[in-house]
């Protein structure tokens, strides 16, 4: 099964990118995961579920460690007929 993981961190600085979005966009680079895209809005990866699973725990952790007072994220399937 592969999953999509969307989040953003909070809270936001459009001036200057806090810490925990900075140390979020770590974790994602260092994930074995695919089509990762970072805004700063929101993130989006995709991968197999025991991958986005390891990442969102690493996420949360780091995250919140690094600041962050909320991490709001979405985890959809990803159907057959979208890969």
């Amino acid at each position: 099964m592969r999953l999509r993981v969307e989040f953003t961190t909070e809270p936001f600085d459009l001036e200057q990118a806090p810490r925990h979005a900075l140390v979020a966009r770590e974790v994602l680079r260092a994930a074995p995961l695919e089509g990762i895209d970072v805004g700063p809005f929101g993130n989006t990866a995709e991968g197999s579920a025991e991958d986005v699973v390891a990442t969102v725990t690493e996420l949360l952790r780091t995250t919140i460690d690094a600041g962050a007072d909320r991490v709001s994220l979405q985890v959809s399937v990803i159907a057959e007929d979208e890969r």
